[in-house]
Parts: C-alpha cells; sequence; structure tokens
C-alpha cells in the first residue's frame, strides 16, 4: 500500500472505519481496505481504524476527521456507532443513524417503502418470543398456509444474506425460522417473488440522487447466499441488466422512490425483484453496500465510468464543507 500523500494542516483526515463485531467483520475489512487506498490514491490523508474501545481517543487526537463507515451488518448498518460520532461532533459520510436504524430493519424499511406506493413482497415480522411461546408448529403451519410456497425466510437485521433460506415446504419452513433468529431476534417470512434479481446502486446528496446501471445477479447455484457474494466466480453480474426498457424504468422509479422514501444519503443500494411482467418489487435498502472485490456497487460505479476514489473523495469534500 503506497504511502499517503503529504497534505496541508488543515485539509481533513480521513477516518476510514473497518472491522468491528458483526457477523460481516471480515467483508467490512475488505471494503474498507479497498475504499482507504482509492481515497489515499485520490489525494486525501486516511487512517484505518478499527471499532474498538480506542477510537474515541483517535477521533479526539486528530484535527480535523472525517469518518468514512465501512461497517457491514449490526454495529456497521443499526444506527448506534453513527449516533455516538454525532455526540462527538464528528461528521461522517453516508446516512444519519436515524436513518441507518429504520433502513436497516427490512420489516420496517418494507413498511416505509410500501407506504410511498411501490411494490414490496407480503411479509409477516416474527419475534423469537412470540415463535417460542405461542408454539412453534402451529404458526408455521399458519405462516405457510397465509404466504404459500415458496417463500423466504431472513433475519430482519442481518446482511450479506445470512440467515436467509429459500423455502419450498413446509417441512423446511421450521428449521428455517431457526437459521434466521440465529442472526437476530426478529425473522421475516416473505412471499416469494418470481423474476429476476436487481441491485440498483445510487449516489445521494441532499436530493440530488445519481442512479447507476443496474447490475441483474445470477448467482451459479440460483440463490445469491453469501458464499455467492464473496466468492469469486460463484455468481455472473450483467451490468447494466438486462431488462425491457419499461421494467428499467420501473426499476430506477422504484430505487429513487426508496431513496427518498427512507432519507438515504452517499452511496446506497436498493435491493429489488423485477417479475416477469416487469413491475419492481423492494426487497430491501442497504445504507452501507459492500466495496469488496466482488460486491455490486463497485461494478455498477465501473459501468458508469467512475471508481471509488471518484465517488468517495466528493463525498469527503462535500462533507468538510457542510
Amino acid at each position: 500500500m503506497s504511502e499517503a500523500p503529504v497534505q496541508a494542516s488543515n485539509k481533513a483526515t480521513v477516518v476510514v472505519l473497518a472491522g468491528g463485531l458483526s457477523h460481516e467483520r471480515d467483508v467490512s475489512l475488505r471494503s474498507g481496505r479497498r475504499v482507504a487506498q482509492a481515497l489515499r490514491g485520490a489525494g486525501h490523508t486516511v487512517v484505518e481504524a478499527d471499532v474498538n474501545s480506542d477510537l474515541v481517543g483517535l477521533l479526539s487526537g486528530i484535527d480535523n476527521p472525517v469518518v468514512v463507515p465501512m461497517l457491514h451488518g449490526g454495529l456497521g448498518e443499526d444506527g448506534a456507532l453513527l449516533e455516538v460520532l454525532e455526540l462527538l461532533g464528528v461528521p461522517a459520510v453516508g446516512s444519519s443513524g436515524s436513518v441507518c436504524r429504520v433502513t436497516f430493519d427490512k420489516s420496517v424499511a418494507g413498511t416505509i417503502v410500501s407506504r410511498a406506493g411501490f411494490n414490496v413482497p407480503e411479509q409477516v415480522a416474527l419475534p423469537h418470543d412470540i415463535f417460542r411461546e405461542l408454539g412453534a408448529d402451529r404458526l408455521v403451519e399458519a405462516l405457510g398456509a397465509k404466504l404459500g410456497f415458496p417463500l423466504i425466510v431472513k433475519p430482519a437485521q442481518s446482511g450479506s444474506a445470512l440467515g436467509t433460506t429459500k423455502v419450498n415446504s413446509m417441512d423446511e419452513l421450521r428449521q428455517a425460522m431457526v437459521a434466521a433468529y440465529a442472526y437476530g431476534p426478529v425473522a421475516i417470512i416473505e412471499e416469494f417473488i418470481h423474476g429476476t434479481e436487481v441491485a440498483v446502486t445510487a449516489i445521494v446528496h441532499d436530493d440530488d440522487v445519481r442512479v447507476l446501471p443496474a447490475v441483474e445477479i445470477r448467482p451459479e447455484s440460483g440463490i445469491y447466499d453469501y458464499a455467492a457474494r464473496y466468492t469469486a466466480g460463484f455468481t455472473r453480474f450483467l451490468v447494466p441488466a438486462e431488462l425491457s426498457e419499461e421494467a428499467a424504468r420501473n426499476a430506477d422509479d422504484l430505487a429513487r422512490g426508496a431513496v427518498k422514501a427512507l432519507h438515504l444519503q452517499a452511496v446506497v443500494r436498493v435491493d429489488m425483484i423485477v417479475d416477469d411482467e416487469g413491475r419492481a418489487w423492494f426487497l430491501e435498502g442497504n445504507s452501507a453496500p459492500g466495496m469488496t472485490e466482488t460486491s455490486i456497487a463497485p461494478l455498477a460505479m465501473r459501468a458508469a465510468g467512475l471508481d471509488l476514489g471518484s465517488v468517495y473523495g466528493p463525498l469527503v469534500e462535500q462533507v468538510t464543507q457542510a
């Protein structure tokens, strides 16, 4: 890694936060490393830091810090750390803590996007306590009858498809619930929408939303799980997505609408399914998308003629000038 270029003393020092204690620590470290390297290449002084007991002291020892959070899952996306930074008066690139908290909860985010007039799969959010106390067998039977099969079971608050299972029959549903609860206290049981899985990355500053080319996701296994996301060669990505003109417009509209409804900022991603009729269905919003070698957002950036430095550099400048 090259040395950081010398800068004027009044220039902000960028602190890239990566790591943390979530299940996605390794992904976060890979994202942070790439963004830090890109910002150095763009002429910024960069410090890479983990989330630990040394962080507050580190930030207080820097004259003009600006944080770029590259934290995924749990602590990285639930808004808590960002609210601490707000309390400390340290500016950060990205959405506010409250926005991250809402977006990270798939059941809440889906409700907000649905109320804004967009398609969202029918779902039930079920806390583990209720699942246990009311009787798992009866609830599983009722859920299967209501939503039909196949369906999707996933944690309400988790990323990288951890704990997510496609369920094809009643016999599989209970085990899928157990897998989801391993990553959080609330599970979402959601109707399965047949169609093309698409992710749309956007660069947002206040009301200015730049939507990048949609990325079509074709996992070799048929399921875009953790291995398919972060193992080279496990998934084929098409950029731009092979969508009809109408479907592409619907995907663009959904991305813009979700960004506005959730009040997202900086680099964000909206995951969706485009069905056979060209309708776009919201799956989730991501306030801290991955920036690894196999992540979707960098693919969309490249298709738009951008790179990590040209995206994050201006975002850092905007924060320092705010």
